[in-house]
Protein backbone atom coordinates (compact mmCIF):
# COMPACT_ATOMS: atom_id res chain seq x y z
CA UNK A 1 0.00 0.00 0.00
CA UNK A 2 2.98 2.05 0.75
CA UNK A 3 4.49 1.98 -2.02
CA UNK A 4 1.33 2.02 -4.45
CA UNK A 5 0.81 5.48 -2.75
CA UNK A 6 4.66 7.10 -2.21
CA UNK A 7 7.01 4.96 -5.29
CA UNK A 8 4.65 3.42 -7.78
CA UNK A 9 4.98 5.23 -11.45
CA UNK A 10 1.61 6.36 -11.14
CA UNK A 11 2.16 8.07 -7.65
CA UNK A 12 1.96 11.40 -9.30
CA UNK A 13 -1.33 11.14 -10.68
CA UNK A 14 -4.45 12.69 -8.35
CA UNK A 15 -7.35 10.40 -7.26
CA UNK A 16 -9.27 9.24 -3.94
CA UNK A 17 -6.86 7.60 -1.17
CA UNK A 18 -8.48 4.15 -1.59
CA UNK A 19 -8.04 3.88 -5.05
CA UNK A 20 -4.50 5.13 -5.76
CA UNK A 21 -3.66 2.07 -2.31
CA UNK A 22 -5.68 -0.79 -3.44
CA UNK A 23 -8.36 -2.00 -6.00
CA UNK A 24 -11.03 -1.87 -3.35
CA UNK A 25 -12.47 1.66 -4.06
CA UNK A 26 -12.46 0.24 -7.82
CA UNK A 27 -14.74 -3.17 -6.55
CA UNK A 28 -16.80 -1.15 -4.58
CA UNK A 29 -17.89 1.05 -6.81
CA UNK A 30 -18.22 -2.05 -9.36
CA UNK A 31 -20.28 -3.88 -7.32
CA UNK A 32 -22.67 -1.37 -6.31
CA UNK A 33 -23.21 -0.56 -10.35
CA UNK A 34 -22.67 3.05 -9.71
CA UNK A 35 -18.74 2.98 -11.16
CA UNK A 36 -19.29 5.80 -13.91
CA UNK A 37 -20.96 8.13 -11.46
CA UNK A 38 -18.24 7.56 -8.94
CA UNK A 39 -15.86 7.93 -11.66
CA UNK A 40 -17.52 11.53 -12.76
CA UNK A 41 -17.42 12.95 -8.86
CA UNK A 42 -13.64 12.79 -9.06
CA UNK A 43 -12.71 14.17 -12.08
CA UNK A 44 -15.00 16.92 -10.87
CA UNK A 45 -12.54 16.74 -7.20
CA UNK A 46 -9.10 16.06 -9.66
CA UNK A 47 -9.01 16.71 -13.11
CA UNK A 48 -8.99 15.61 -16.33
CA UNK A 49 -6.78 12.45 -15.66
CA UNK A 50 -7.33 10.65 -12.73
CA UNK A 51 -5.74 7.49 -10.85
CA UNK A 52 -8.95 4.82 -9.86
CA UNK A 53 -6.34 1.94 -9.36
CA UNK A 54 -3.11 1.79 -8.64
CA UNK A 55 -2.34 0.91 -12.30
CA UNK A 56 -5.22 2.68 -13.67
CA UNK A 57 -5.99 5.98 -15.29
CA UNK A 58 -8.99 7.79 -16.44
CA UNK A 59 -9.58 10.59 -19.27
CA UNK A 60 -12.03 13.14 -19.42
CA UNK A 61 -9.27 15.20 -22.15
CA UNK A 62 -11.03 14.51 -25.15
CA UNK A 63 -7.48 14.32 -26.97
CA UNK A 64 -7.15 10.71 -24.88
CA UNK A 65 -9.33 9.11 -27.49
CA UNK A 66 -7.23 9.38 -30.18
CA UNK A 67 -4.40 8.61 -27.83
CA UNK A 68 -5.93 5.90 -26.29
CA UNK A 69 -8.36 3.95 -28.79
CA UNK A 70 -7.13 5.84 -32.17
CA UNK A 71 -4.60 4.59 -35.51
CA UNK A 72 -1.36 5.55 -34.15
CA UNK A 73 1.60 6.39 -36.71
CA UNK A 74 4.12 4.01 -36.44
CA UNK A 75 2.94 2.29 -33.47
CA UNK A 76 0.55 -0.24 -32.97
CA UNK A 77 -3.24 0.13 -31.18
CA UNK A 78 -2.92 -0.05 -27.51
CA UNK A 79 -3.96 -3.66 -26.49
CA UNK A 80 -7.47 -4.48 -25.05
CA UNK A 81 -7.08 -4.76 -21.55
CA UNK A 82 -7.54 -8.72 -20.79
CA UNK A 83 -8.81 -8.34 -17.25
CA UNK A 84 -11.43 -6.24 -18.59
CA UNK A 85 -12.35 -8.15 -21.28
CA UNK A 86 -11.73 -11.56 -20.85
CA UNK A 87 -14.57 -11.15 -18.03
CA UNK A 88 -16.93 -9.89 -19.93
CA UNK A 89 -17.07 -10.66 -23.74
CA UNK A 90 -16.19 -13.99 -24.33
CA UNK A 91 -12.37 -12.74 -23.67
CA UNK A 92 -10.29 -13.48 -27.37
CA UNK A 93 -12.83 -15.29 -29.52
CA UNK A 94 -15.13 -12.21 -29.69
CA UNK A 95 -14.69 -9.32 -32.09
CA UNK A 96 -14.76 -6.87 -29.17
CA UNK A 97 -11.82 -8.59 -27.21
CA UNK A 98 -9.52 -9.88 -30.63
CA UNK A 99 -5.83 -9.71 -30.57
CA UNK A 100 -4.87 -7.42 -34.18
CA UNK A 101 -4.73 -9.65 -37.10
CA UNK A 102 -7.76 -11.71 -36.02
CA UNK A 103 -9.76 -8.89 -35.05
CA UNK A 104 -8.93 -8.35 -38.41
CA UNK A 105 -10.14 -11.08 -40.03
CA UNK A 106 -13.55 -11.10 -37.65
CA UNK A 107 -13.95 -7.06 -38.72
CA UNK A 108 -13.41 -8.21 -42.76
CA UNK A 109 -16.02 -11.02 -42.00
CA UNK A 110 -18.59 -8.93 -40.29
CA UNK A 111 -18.14 -5.73 -42.81
CA UNK A 112 -20.49 -6.94 -45.50
CA UNK A 113 -23.29 -7.80 -43.40
CA UNK A 114 -23.13 -4.08 -42.47
CA UNK A 115 -22.30 -2.76 -46.05
CA UNK A 116 -24.76 -0.16 -47.93
CA UNK A 117 -25.87 -3.18 -50.28
CA UNK A 118 -26.73 -5.49 -46.93
CA UNK A 119 -28.29 -1.93 -45.89
CA UNK A 120 -30.53 -1.96 -48.74
CA UNK A 121 -31.40 -5.34 -48.29
CA UNK A 122 -32.42 -5.11 -44.68
CA UNK A 123 -34.87 -2.16 -45.09
CA UNK A 124 -37.77 -4.29 -46.07
CA UNK A 125 -36.81 -6.64 -43.03
CA UNK A 126 -36.47 -3.61 -40.73
CA UNK A 127 -39.73 -2.23 -41.88
CA UNK A 128 -42.00 -5.50 -41.24
CA UNK A 129 -40.82 -5.16 -37.17
CA UNK A 130 -41.66 -1.44 -37.36
CA UNK A 131 -45.06 -2.12 -38.75
CA UNK A 132 -45.67 -4.84 -35.77
CA UNK A 133 -44.13 -2.38 -33.77
CA UNK A 134 -47.03 0.43 -34.53
CA UNK A 135 -49.75 -1.99 -35.09
CA UNK A 136 -49.43 -3.48 -31.43
CA UNK A 137 -48.98 0.08 -29.97
CA UNK A 138 -51.96 1.54 -31.90
CA UNK A 139 -54.22 -1.42 -30.13
CA UNK A 140 -52.33 -1.05 -26.81
CA UNK A 141 -53.19 3.13 -27.23
CA UNK A 142 -57.19 2.38 -27.56
CA UNK A 143 -57.00 1.49 -24.40
CA UNK A 144 -55.59 4.63 -22.92
CA UNK A 145 -53.09 2.92 -20.65
CA UNK A 146 -49.70 3.62 -19.67
CA UNK A 147 -47.00 1.53 -21.78
CA UNK A 148 -43.75 0.49 -20.35
CA UNK A 149 -41.55 1.87 -24.03
CA UNK A 150 -38.44 0.18 -22.52
CA UNK A 151 -40.55 -3.11 -22.76
CA UNK A 152 -41.37 -2.89 -26.33
CA UNK A 153 -38.23 -1.10 -27.95
CA UNK A 154 -36.56 -4.15 -26.28
CA UNK A 155 -38.98 -6.34 -28.36
CA UNK A 156 -38.63 -4.54 -31.47
CA UNK A 157 -34.77 -4.55 -31.05
CA UNK A 158 -34.41 -8.23 -30.23
CA UNK A 159 -36.35 -9.55 -32.90
CA UNK A 160 -34.36 -7.72 -35.39
CA UNK A 161 -31.44 -9.17 -34.22
CA UNK A 162 -32.39 -12.22 -34.45
CA UNK A 163 -33.65 -12.34 -38.29
CA UNK A 164 -30.95 -10.95 -39.02
CA UNK A 165 -28.48 -12.71 -37.24
CA UNK A 166 -29.96 -15.99 -36.38
CA UNK A 167 -32.48 -16.14 -39.15
CA UNK A 168 -35.16 -16.03 -37.22
CA UNK A 169 -36.74 -13.62 -34.62
CA UNK A 170 -36.80 -14.16 -30.99
CA UNK A 171 -41.16 -13.59 -31.29
CA UNK A 172 -41.07 -10.85 -29.08
CA UNK A 173 -43.34 -8.55 -30.96
CA UNK A 174 -45.64 -11.51 -31.98
CA UNK A 175 -46.49 -12.89 -28.59
CA UNK A 176 -45.90 -9.14 -26.75
CA UNK A 177 -43.78 -11.25 -24.01
CA UNK A 178 -40.14 -10.73 -23.51
CA UNK A 179 -38.45 -13.86 -24.57
CA UNK A 180 -36.06 -15.72 -21.45
CA UNK A 181 -32.89 -14.66 -22.99
CA UNK A 182 -33.85 -11.10 -22.47
CA UNK A 183 -33.75 -11.24 -18.43
CA UNK A 184 -30.43 -14.07 -18.88
CA UNK A 185 -29.00 -11.32 -20.45
CA UNK A 186 -28.99 -9.40 -17.90
CA UNK A 187 -27.63 -12.00 -15.25
CA UNK A 188 -24.46 -12.51 -17.42
CA UNK A 189 -23.66 -8.75 -17.41
CA UNK A 190 -24.25 -8.66 -13.89
CA UNK A 191 -22.55 -11.84 -13.40
CA UNK A 192 -19.61 -10.26 -15.66
CA UNK A 193 -18.82 -7.64 -12.65
CA UNK A 194 -18.97 -9.58 -10.34
CA UNK A 195 -16.57 -12.33 -12.16
CA UNK A 196 -14.31 -9.06 -12.67
CA UNK A 197 -13.91 -8.15 -9.31
CA UNK A 198 -12.60 -11.77 -8.51
CA UNK A 199 -10.07 -11.78 -10.73
CA UNK A 200 -8.06 -8.94 -9.56
CA UNK A 201 -7.17 -11.28 -6.62
CA UNK A 202 -5.99 -14.45 -8.56
CA UNK A 203 -5.01 -16.34 -5.93
CA UNK A 204 -8.40 -16.37 -4.33
CA UNK A 205 -10.24 -16.13 -7.58
CA UNK A 206 -11.95 -19.43 -7.19
CA UNK A 207 -13.38 -19.06 -3.61
CA UNK A 208 -14.41 -15.57 -4.51
CA UNK A 209 -16.22 -16.82 -7.65
CA UNK A 210 -18.04 -18.99 -5.23
CA UNK A 211 -19.73 -15.86 -3.27
CA UNK A 212 -21.74 -14.59 -7.06
CA UNK A 213 -25.23 -15.09 -6.42
CA UNK A 214 -26.78 -18.39 -7.40
CA UNK A 215 -29.37 -16.92 -9.77
CA UNK A 216 -26.70 -14.92 -11.63
CA UNK A 217 -24.41 -17.83 -11.73
CA UNK A 218 -27.60 -19.70 -13.44
CA UNK A 219 -28.54 -16.80 -15.64
CA UNK A 220 -24.86 -17.03 -16.90
CA UNK A 221 -24.71 -20.73 -18.16
CA UNK A 222 -28.43 -20.67 -19.43
CA UNK A 223 -27.00 -17.92 -21.40
CA UNK A 224 -24.22 -19.83 -22.74
CA UNK A 225 -26.92 -22.77 -23.34
CA UNK A 226 -29.09 -20.83 -25.48
CA UNK A 227 -26.50 -19.08 -27.12
CA UNK A 228 -25.14 -22.19 -28.04
CA UNK A 229 -28.19 -23.32 -29.44
CA UNK A 230 -28.87 -20.72 -31.64
CA UNK A 231 -25.73 -20.07 -32.81
CA UNK A 232 -25.17 -23.64 -34.17
CA UNK A 233 -28.62 -23.40 -35.70
CA UNK A 234 -27.65 -20.38 -38.09
CA UNK A 235 -24.42 -22.47 -38.68
CA UNK A 236 -26.15 -25.28 -40.20
CA UNK A 237 -28.80 -22.96 -42.14
CA UNK A 238 -28.96 -22.54 -46.19
CA UNK A 239 -29.93 -19.00 -47.18
CA UNK A 240 -28.79 -17.02 -50.18
CA UNK A 241 -29.56 -13.64 -48.04
CA UNK A 242 -27.41 -11.44 -46.78
CA UNK A 243 -27.26 -10.79 -43.19
CA UNK A 244 -24.90 -10.02 -40.34
CA UNK A 245 -23.23 -13.79 -40.43
CA UNK A 246 -23.40 -14.49 -43.22
CA UNK A 247 -19.71 -14.58 -44.14
CA UNK A 248 -18.94 -16.20 -40.74
CA UNK A 249 -21.02 -18.63 -41.02
CA UNK A 250 -19.62 -19.52 -44.56
CA UNK A 251 -17.57 -22.82 -45.19
CA UNK A 252 -14.33 -20.82 -45.95
CA UNK A 253 -14.30 -18.28 -43.11
CA UNK A 254 -11.77 -19.87 -41.32
CA UNK A 255 -13.52 -19.38 -37.89
CA UNK A 256 -14.23 -22.39 -35.71
CA UNK A 257 -17.31 -23.14 -34.34
CA UNK A 258 -16.12 -21.30 -31.13
CA UNK A 259 -15.42 -18.53 -32.65
CA UNK A 260 -18.45 -18.52 -34.50
CA UNK A 261 -20.06 -18.81 -31.09
CA UNK A 262 -18.49 -15.94 -29.40
CA UNK A 263 -18.74 -13.29 -32.60
CA UNK A 264 -22.78 -14.70 -32.63
CA UNK A 265 -23.00 -13.66 -29.16
CA UNK A 266 -21.27 -10.11 -29.65
CA UNK A 267 -23.33 -8.90 -32.25
CA UNK A 268 -26.72 -10.09 -30.10
CA UNK A 269 -25.54 -7.99 -27.46
CA UNK A 270 -24.22 -5.40 -29.56
CA UNK A 271 -26.85 -5.05 -32.34
CA UNK A 272 -29.86 -5.35 -29.70
CA UNK A 273 -29.19 -3.14 -26.21
CA UNK A 274 -27.58 -0.87 -26.95
CA UNK A 275 -30.32 0.39 -29.24
CA UNK A 276 -33.06 -0.09 -27.65
CA UNK A 277 -31.17 1.86 -24.47
CA UNK A 278 -30.58 5.25 -26.50
CA UNK A 279 -34.30 4.95 -27.67
CA UNK A 280 -35.13 4.51 -23.93
CA UNK A 281 -33.01 7.25 -23.14
CA UNK A 282 -34.15 9.69 -25.88
CA UNK A 283 -37.88 9.04 -25.82
CA UNK A 284 -37.17 9.89 -21.41
CA UNK A 285 -35.21 13.69 -22.32
CA UNK A 286 -38.14 14.05 -24.69
CA UNK A 287 -40.69 13.46 -23.27
CA UNK A 288 -39.23 15.37 -20.08
CA UNK A 289 -39.13 18.21 -22.61
CA UNK A 290 -42.18 18.65 -24.42
CA UNK A 291 -41.18 21.86 -26.09
CA UNK A 292 -38.51 20.04 -27.55
CA UNK A 293 -40.75 16.96 -28.06
CA UNK A 294 -42.80 19.18 -29.90
CA UNK A 295 -40.45 20.82 -32.04
CA UNK A 296 -39.61 17.18 -33.31
CA UNK A 297 -42.70 16.07 -33.72
CA UNK A 298 -43.31 19.24 -35.91
CA UNK A 299 -39.99 18.52 -38.08
CA UNK A 300 -41.14 14.86 -38.87
CA UNK A 301 -45.08 15.93 -39.45
CA UNK A 302 -43.87 18.51 -41.92
CA UNK A 303 -41.90 16.07 -43.85
CA UNK A 304 -43.73 13.50 -44.11
CA UNK A 305 -47.91 13.43 -45.30
CA UNK A 306 -48.00 10.01 -45.23
CA UNK A 307 -46.79 6.82 -43.29
CA UNK A 308 -45.23 5.09 -46.28
CA UNK A 309 -42.82 8.19 -47.06
CA UNK A 310 -40.81 7.16 -44.03
CA UNK A 311 -38.00 4.74 -45.49
CA UNK A 312 -34.22 4.33 -44.84
CA UNK A 313 -33.34 7.15 -47.24
CA UNK A 314 -35.91 10.03 -46.16
CA UNK A 315 -34.39 10.10 -42.51
CA UNK A 316 -31.25 9.70 -43.14
CA UNK A 317 -31.85 12.84 -45.60
CA UNK A 318 -34.58 15.46 -43.88
CA UNK A 319 -34.37 14.73 -40.25
CA UNK A 320 -31.45 17.30 -38.89
CA UNK A 321 -33.39 18.39 -35.42
CA UNK A 322 -33.80 14.32 -34.87
CA UNK A 323 -30.54 13.76 -35.32
CA UNK A 324 -29.64 16.29 -32.94
CA UNK A 325 -31.77 14.89 -30.33
CA UNK A 326 -29.97 11.16 -31.12
CA UNK A 327 -26.38 13.28 -30.27
CA UNK A 328 -27.79 14.68 -27.88
CA UNK A 329 -29.16 11.02 -26.01
CA UNK A 330 -25.86 10.26 -26.54
CA UNK A 331 -24.20 12.63 -24.48
CA UNK A 332 -26.42 12.30 -21.29
CA UNK A 333 -27.66 8.82 -22.09
CA UNK A 334 -24.89 6.79 -23.34
CA UNK A 335 -25.76 3.06 -24.07
CA UNK A 336 -22.21 2.53 -22.61
CA UNK A 337 -21.93 4.69 -20.16
CA UNK A 338 -18.66 3.10 -18.76
CA UNK A 339 -15.25 2.69 -19.93
CA UNK A 340 -13.57 -0.02 -22.82
CA UNK A 341 -10.19 -0.12 -21.03
CA UNK A 342 -6.81 -0.62 -22.64
CA UNK A 343 -3.37 -1.59 -21.06
CA UNK A 344 0.00 -0.09 -22.09
CA UNK A 345 2.45 -2.20 -23.00
CA UNK A 346 5.04 0.19 -23.09
CA UNK A 347 5.59 4.04 -22.02
CA UNK A 348 3.68 6.01 -24.30
CA UNK A 349 2.11 10.09 -24.04
CA UNK A 350 -1.28 10.03 -23.23
CA UNK A 351 -3.24 13.41 -23.30
CA UNK A 352 -0.23 15.13 -23.31
CA UNK A 353 1.61 12.99 -20.26
CA UNK A 354 3.96 10.22 -20.01
CA UNK A 355 2.27 7.22 -19.04
CA UNK A 356 4.27 3.67 -17.81
CA UNK A 357 3.79 0.42 -19.60
CA UNK A 358 1.21 -1.85 -17.85
CA UNK A 359 -1.00 0.84 -17.24
CA UNK A 360 -4.69 0.23 -17.54
CA UNK A 361 -6.09 3.59 -19.59
CA UNK A 362 -9.81 4.53 -20.25
CA UNK A 363 -12.66 6.78 -20.91
CA UNK A 364 -15.66 6.72 -19.25
CA UNK A 365 -17.89 7.86 -21.64
CA UNK A 366 -20.45 9.33 -18.69
CA UNK A 367 -17.42 11.39 -16.89
CA UNK A 368 -16.54 12.79 -20.90
CA UNK A 369 -19.65 13.94 -21.78
CA UNK A 370 -20.87 15.66 -18.55
CA UNK A 371 -17.52 17.45 -18.39
CA UNK A 372 -18.10 21.07 -17.89
CA UNK A 373 -14.99 21.85 -19.94
CA UNK A 374 -16.00 19.78 -22.64
CA UNK A 375 -19.69 21.04 -22.63
CA UNK A 376 -21.86 23.79 -21.91
CA UNK A 377 -24.75 23.25 -19.91
CA UNK A 378 -22.98 20.18 -19.56
CA UNK A 379 -26.33 18.49 -17.28
CA UNK A 380 -28.63 19.87 -19.60
CA UNK A 381 -30.93 18.28 -22.94
CA UNK A 382 -30.46 20.68 -25.34
CA UNK A 383 -30.11 19.25 -28.79
CA UNK A 384 -29.39 22.92 -30.32
CA UNK A 385 -25.82 22.26 -29.20
CA UNK A 386 -25.50 20.34 -32.29
CA UNK A 387 -27.20 22.77 -34.99
CA UNK A 388 -24.52 25.53 -34.49
CA UNK A 389 -26.14 27.44 -32.04
CA UNK A 390 -23.80 30.47 -31.16
CA UNK A 391 -24.45 29.47 -26.69
CA UNK A 392 -22.57 26.28 -27.43
CA UNK A 393 -19.65 27.57 -29.63
CA UNK A 394 -16.95 26.56 -27.13
CA UNK A 395 -18.34 22.69 -26.80
CA UNK A 396 -15.70 20.85 -27.59
CA UNK A 397 -17.89 18.17 -29.92
CA UNK A 398 -15.18 15.70 -30.85
CA UNK A 399 -15.55 14.38 -27.43
CA UNK A 400 -18.42 12.92 -28.32
CA UNK A 401 -17.95 9.23 -29.45
CA UNK A 402 -20.38 6.88 -28.36
CA UNK A 403 -19.27 4.09 -31.33
CA UNK A 404 -15.60 4.88 -30.35
CA UNK A 405 -12.68 5.64 -32.54
CA UNK A 406 -10.19 4.06 -34.41
CA UNK A 407 -9.89 0.72 -36.08
CA UNK A 408 -11.68 -0.45 -32.98
CA UNK A 409 -14.80 1.53 -33.90
CA UNK A 410 -18.18 -0.17 -33.59
CA UNK A 411 -19.32 -1.94 -37.01
CA UNK A 412 -22.77 -0.97 -37.16
CA UNK A 413 -22.78 2.76 -36.86
CA UNK A 414 -24.78 3.31 -39.80
CA UNK A 415 -27.31 0.21 -39.32
CA UNK A 416 -27.75 1.54 -35.33
CA UNK A 417 -28.31 5.79 -36.95
CA UNK A 418 -31.25 4.84 -39.15
CA UNK A 419 -32.35 2.49 -37.58
CA UNK A 420 -33.34 4.46 -34.18
CA UNK A 421 -34.19 7.28 -37.10
CA UNK A 422 -36.99 5.19 -38.25
CA UNK A 423 -38.76 3.77 -35.53
CA UNK A 424 -38.28 7.10 -33.86
CA UNK A 425 -39.88 8.85 -36.92
CA UNK A 426 -42.60 6.48 -37.48
CA UNK A 427 -43.82 6.01 -33.67
CA UNK A 428 -44.03 10.08 -33.26
CA UNK A 429 -45.51 10.52 -36.48
CA UNK A 430 -48.31 7.66 -35.43
CA UNK A 431 -48.92 9.05 -32.21
CA UNK A 432 -48.27 12.03 -29.26
CA UNK A 433 -46.27 10.42 -26.44
CA UNK A 434 -46.58 11.94 -22.69
CA UNK A 435 -45.38 11.07 -19.90
CA UNK A 436 -47.14 9.78 -16.76
CA UNK A 437 -45.66 10.61 -13.06
CA UNK A 438 -44.01 7.35 -12.61
CA UNK A 439 -41.21 8.91 -15.16
CA UNK A 440 -39.71 11.08 -12.78
CA UNK A 441 -36.70 9.34 -11.54
CA UNK A 442 -36.42 6.62 -14.14
CA UNK A 443 -32.70 7.88 -15.53
CA UNK A 444 -31.56 6.71 -11.84
CA UNK A 445 -29.97 3.83 -12.96
CA UNK A 446 -27.25 1.18 -11.57
CA UNK A 447 -24.63 0.49 -14.23
CA UNK A 448 -23.16 -3.26 -14.50
CA UNK A 449 -21.27 -2.65 -18.40
CA UNK A 450 -24.62 -1.35 -19.60
CA UNK A 451 -27.79 0.32 -17.83
CA UNK A 452 -30.09 -1.49 -15.85
CA UNK A 453 -33.34 -0.13 -17.01
CA UNK A 454 -36.43 0.25 -15.00
CA UNK A 455 -39.73 0.35 -17.29
CA UNK A 456 -40.92 3.67 -18.49
CA UNK A 457 -44.10 4.43 -18.75
CA UNK A 458 -45.29 6.63 -21.08
CA UNK A 459 -49.01 7.47 -22.84
CA UNK A 460 -50.22 7.40 -26.25
CA UNK A 461 -52.48 9.15 -28.21
CA UNK A 462 -53.16 7.81 -31.77
CA UNK A 463 -53.27 10.05 -34.43
CA UNK A 464 -55.33 9.99 -37.32
CA UNK A 465 -52.60 9.39 -40.24
CA UNK A 466 -52.15 7.67 -43.19
CA UNK A 467 -51.11 4.23 -42.22
CA UNK A 468 -48.66 1.65 -44.34
CA UNK A 469 -50.65 -0.70 -46.08
CA UNK A 470 -48.90 -3.53 -44.46
CA UNK A 471 -49.91 -1.80 -40.62
CA UNK A 472 -53.64 -1.43 -41.84
CA UNK A 473 -53.48 -5.11 -43.11
CA UNK A 474 -52.31 -6.30 -39.41
CA UNK A 475 -54.92 -4.45 -38.03
CA UNK A 476 -57.54 -6.14 -40.15
CA UNK A 477 -55.99 -9.59 -39.39
CA UNK A 478 -55.78 -9.24 -35.47
CA UNK A 479 -59.61 -8.00 -36.00
CA UNK A 480 -60.65 -11.50 -37.71
CA UNK A 481 -58.30 -13.50 -35.39
CA UNK A 482 -60.86 -11.66 -32.47
CA UNK A 483 -63.82 -12.38 -34.42
CA UNK A 484 -63.37 -15.80 -34.83
CA UNK A 485 -62.20 -16.43 -31.01
CA UNK A 486 -65.15 -14.51 -30.46
CA UNK A 487 -67.48 -17.11 -32.22
CA UNK A 488 -65.76 -20.23 -31.03
CA UNK A 489 -66.28 -19.15 -27.27
CA UNK A 490 -69.73 -18.80 -28.18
Amino acid sequence: MLYNIYFHPLSSYPGPFLARATRLWYINSLLRGNLPFAVHAMHLKYGPVIRIAPDELAYTDSEAWKDIYGHRAGKGEVPKDPQFYHNTTGGKLSIIGAPGEYHGQLRRLLSHGFSERALRDQEPIIQTYIDLFIRRLRDLSVKDEAIDIVMWYNFFTFDIIGDLAFGEPFGCLETSKLHPWIDVLYDLIIAGSFMRAASYYPLFQRMLQAFIPKSFRKGYRSHIDLMKSKALHRLSMKTDRLDFMTRMAAPDSGLSQMQFIASADTVLLGGSETASTLLSGVTYYLVQNPPILEKLEQEIRSKFTSEDQINFSSVNSSLDYMLACLQEAFRLYPPVPGALPRRTCEGDMLAGKYVPPNTTVAIYQWAMYRSSKNFSRAEEFIPERWLGDPRFASDNRSALQPFSVGPRNCIGRNLAYVEMRLILARLLFNFDIKATPAVQGWSDQKVHLLWMKPPLWIKLQPRDVKLRPQVIALGEANAAKTKEGEITAH
